[in-house]
């Protein structure tokens, strides 16, 4: 579905020929009924943020977008937030109410991009789960990652700037880094490209220290250091999926991962074989398995009511 064409639906701005097209797609899989409620929650969000922003008549405190700022062009993401809180939340009552944790979740082949109370920006990945309080009031700024974040933190001495996930902690004070956590995967990276970050281990009380250009890993329960070897991977929060020489079997891994969709490699000679190249995340996992196809002889079948891609 186009997605302009969705958005002018939404808003109530489409043609009577767009609107039956948009019935007949969403009649046709009841996964397309996702996609629009997810779109739709994503248009409700730019309303209520324009509405942030216009100057109050009464010359009563104002609230401007970077109280709580995300990016929309081109992304689309869940936001969820109970109506008591968002109640709360524009009202403001007293500056000294307590921080309100809220959650975004981006939708499989998606990114969303926020900038938060302390001039922190965020940008997460596919299928991430993102924590964090509408402001920071303790002597540390904590949020929490379930999936793949970069980080631009904005420096501030007296609050350190902590991410959270599933097995390691990132303590920052200000700097650029990126993190991939996934819960239930065994993929954890942190890659600092600007200043310093210490991770640490909750769980074996362990620390690495990492300096700019440099990257920790988790390998058989413990942390490894390295170097990055492709600036280019962190083109993701740009829309972009990079490989560089991987094994096939690693890109499937990274394709069932962001488009959580299932994919059954029958073809075992597939596996042996490696590719680099860049894709844009908005052209599906199937325009992926087609440009394989230019270089490699296979075949595939798709059953959407098993959500699973099978490899011939």
């Amino acid at each position: 579905m186009n997605l302009e064409m969705l958005h002018r639906y939404i808003a109530g701005d489409a043609t009577p020929e767009e609107k039956e097209e948009v019935t007949r797609w969403l009649d046709a899989d009841k996964k397309n009924m996702k996609e629009f409620l997810a779109q739709r929650k994503l248009y409700d969000i730019s309303i209520w943020q324009q509405e942030l922003t216009i100057p109050s008549a009464t010359k009563q405190k104002q609230w401007t977008l970077r109280t709580i700022s995300i990016e929309l062009t081109k992304i689309a993401a869940i936001f969820i937030l109970a109506f008591t809180v968002l109640y709360s939340f524009l009202m403001n009552k007293d500056s000294s109410d307590p921080a309100i944790m809220q959650t975004i979740f981006v939708p499989p082949g998606q990114r969303a991009e926020l900038t938060l109370t302390d001039g922190t920006k965020v940008w997460l990945n596919a299928k991430t789960t993102f924590t964090f309080p509408n402001k920071f009031t303790a002597n540390t700024r904590n949020v929490t990652l379930d999936g793949e974040g970069y980080f631009n933190v904005t420096r501030d001495t007296e609050k350190p700037f902590l991410v959270q996930t599933e097995k390691y902690n990132i303590k920052v004070l200000g700097t650029e880094f990126n993190v991939t956590a996934y819960s239930g995967s065994p993929v954890f990276e942190t890659a600092l490209l600007k200043g310093a970050v210490e991770v640490s281990s909750p769980a074996t009380y362990s620390k690495v220290y990492l300096k700019p250009n440099t990257r920790t890993y988790e390998r058989n329960g413990e942390l490894k250091t390295g170097i990055i070897e492709h600036q280019s991977y962190f083109l993701w929060k740009e829309g972009l999926i990079c490989f560089f020489d991987e094994p096939v079997g690693k890109m499937i891994e990274k394709l069932e991962l962001y488009y959580d969709v299932k994919i059954d490699v029958r073809n075992t000679e597939l596996l042996k074989n490696r590719y680099s190249g860049k894709f844009r995340t908005k052209d599906g996992v199937e325009h992926v398995l087609k440009v394989l196809q230019l270089r490699h002889r296979f075949t595939y079948t798709k059953d959407n009511d098993l959500n699973l891609i099978t490899i011939k």
